[in-house]
């Protein structure tokens, strides 16, 4: 088997053991919320500032934590929070400093027990290797450190994005309107 068959065995592995329940329940809250602010670190910072793209592209009002432009989060907002191995400082103060405002918190990871899931009022469980499990007997995958994790992510939120075009009756039509033309 080539690496490529392994790696798309281990995704298709991942997806297997996915809730959708959960995935369905996120989704219902986003389409919801009044806005959505997302976070991540490192590379799953990058698979959720797409995520963030594609909600923007939807219409729906979406901010990346970190940017000039995020806005203060209250009541009736959701913190999305991706933090795969279950514990980043970061993650955790800000999902406090969230909760405080009266935002809802909502965590994917691979780590359901880690720390910052008591933190959360939701978490989608993502089940596949991060760094918090890639080393000496507890590593499964063929893919480096936490590219499973990231590499789920992908597609997890590219299969959220169809469904919520479903949910609120989005055209690809209307979500190429939102796209920059400044390219």
């Amino acid at each position: 088997m080539s690496l490529y068959h392994a790696a798309l065995a281990e995704l298709g592995g991942v997806f297997s053991r996915l809730d959708d329940a959960q995935v369905e329940a996120l989704v219902a809250q986003i389409a919801a919320a009044r806005r959505v602010v997302v976070f991540g670190a490192g590379r799953e910072r990058l698979q959720i500032m797409g995520f963030a793209m594609r909600l923007f592209h939807m219409g729906l009002q979406v901010a990346v934590e970190g940017d000039m432009t995020t806005p203060a989060v209250g009541p009736g907002d959701l913190f999305l929070v991706v933090c795969g191995p279950g514990y980043l400082s970061t993650a955790a103060a800000l999902m406090e400093v969230a909760r405080a405002a009266g935002a809802r918190v909502v965590m994917i990871t691979a780590q359901a027990t880690g720390r910052c899931a008591g933190l959360a009022d939701d978490i989608l469980l993502l089940p596949a290797q991060t760094m918090a499990d890639d080393q000496g007997d507890r590593a499964s995958s063929v893919l480096p450190m936490g590219s499973l994790f990231e590499g789920s992510l992908f597609v997890l939120f590219e299969v959220m994005v169809l469904q919520l075009k479903t949910r609120l009756g989005i055209t690809a039509e209307a979500m190429r309107a939102n796209h920059t033309n400044l390219e």
